[in-house]
């Protein structure tokens, strides 16, 4: 069942179309990779769909709701998470208060003290940790955390308050192969668990063809090919975008 349903998005800047009638849906418990050669129109859809960016025209649905206009807090409390590339924690916090800060903004608390953060919900907090294999670490300072353990929790702080869609800007941005893939898995496996819906966007082609279920590409604002990683890997015009023509994609490592 799709959860969340793009259909028509348009945007211009300075009378250049970035996206030009972009469609697609993403179902509960898949992932589905946005990519793109530069200038394809990648981030700007993206940030049409989590309401940071004003879309022309179009409509981005989550069920029944209509999300475009509406505000990137508003698209959140409706049940829109985002990961982003450079991940955003706060450093002087532990690992446990990080999340519970987040527990506090869904519950409508974001403008309570940050000394009550300590003292809500704490037992919460450490269960999301735990899904994502940080729970050791939940009073550690997130100053002292390796770049991947941060990116960990920053998947915890997004699933804080329950969403139904998941955004995931560069999630593996700045990591290794073996913690890109570690990454990935555990999200594939919470997303199933949670029937959560995510749209992210990837350079790592390893990355995309290892974990999407779908992809979509888009070339020069528009979608040029939708399919199984399989599908996209042979595709004639993804390999022309990408490569110009009698070249492939690689398999991706086992």
């Amino acid at each position: 069942m799709s959860l969340l349903q793009v259909s028509g998005l348009r945007k211009s800047f300075g009378g250049v179309q970035a996206v030009d009638g972009v469609s697609f849906d993403v179902a509960a418990g898949e992932l589905l990779a946005l990519i793109g050669p530069n200038g394809a129109g990648k981030s700007t859809t993206f940030n049409m769909v989590g309401g940071q960016l004003r879309a022309d025209g179009g409509s981005v649905r989550l069920g029944g709701t209509e999300l475009l206009g509406l505000k990137p807090r508003v698209v959140w409390r409706l049940g829109v998470g985002r990961t982003f590339q450079i991940a955003e924690t706060f450093a002087s916090l532990t690992v446990a208060e990080n999340v519970q800060m987040a527990l506090l903004s869904a519950d409508g608390l974001v403008y309570a003290l940050w000394r009550r953060a300590a003292a809500h919900r704490r037992a919460d907090a450490l269960a999301l940790l735990e899904q994502v294999g940080m729970a050791a670490q939940a009073d550690r300072p997130c100053s002292v955390l390796a770049y991947g353990d941060i990116k960990r929790v920053e998947l915890a702080i997004a699933l804080a308050n329950a969403p139904r869609v998941l955004l995931m800007d560069e999630p593996t941005a700045g990591m290794g192969p073996q913690e890109r893939n570690e990454l990935m898995a555990l999200t594939k496996r919470l997303v199933v668990e949670r029937g959560i819906a995510v749209l992210f966007t990837e350079h790592s082609m390893d990355v995309v063809f290892a974990h999407a279920d779908c992809l979509i590409v888009l070339a020069r604002g528009r979608l040029i090919a939708q399919g199984s990683a399989a599908e996209i890997r042979e595709h004639p015009k993804v390999q022309e975008v990408y490569f110009g023509s009698g070249k492939t994609f690689e398999a991706a490592p086992a």
